[in-house]
């Protein structure tokens, strides 16, 4: 097994967990008042660094059609004045779940194209991207975690572990 194949299992055993919060998530949590970050926004940003992480460069970043600008900001814009992104109607989970299939359906082919040698291709990331991989893993598993610790202390529900995915 190469080391692409191995990331893809990663990207997808990642990307199996998250599903797992989104179809889990009651309907009163997708997006409850009293939360800072709102559940489908937590995914809707989760998946999209996803996506433009695995993408050349931001350059050459083409967002999912359905993309809405500002909406994969968390907090404030990362430029002056660092206003709060614009954020109207919310994603529904039919529309993050077919986010997330689309990037499920786009993982091996992306990972096959990236030059784990080559340097990031996003300026304020600066080192390999084969240290991308890890580093994109790592932000995808910690959204994910923040989605299933929610679902856990809100309502009781767990998310099951996935070590790996069988690429074939």
């Amino acid at each position: 097994m190469d080391i692409h194949t191995i990331i893809q299992s990663q990207y997808h055993a990642s990307l199996d967990m998250l599903d797992q919060t989104i179809e889990k998530c009651p309907v009163e949590l997708w997006n409850r008042k009293e939360d800072k970050n709102k559940f489908w926004h937590l995914a809707y940003h989760t998946l999209f660094y996803t996506q433009l992480y695995l993408s050349p460069s931001f350059n050459e970043f083409e967002p999912w059609a359905k993309h809405r600008p500002e909406y994969n900001f968390m907090g404030t814009l990362p430029e002056p004045p660092y206003d709060k992104p614009k954020i109207g109607e919310p994603y529904t989970r039919d529309e993050i779940i077919e986010y997330l299939e689309y990037l499920r359906s786009k993982i091996d082919e992306m990972v096959t194209a990236v030059d784990l040698h080559a340097k990031s291709g996003f300026e304020w990331l600066p080192f390999s991207k084969l240290e991308l991989q890890f580093y994109n893993i790592r932000h995808l598993m910690q959204h994910t975690g923040e989605l299933g610790e929610r679902l856990g202390f809100a309502a009781q529900i767990d998310i099951d572990w996935v070590g790996k995915r069988k690429i074939v």
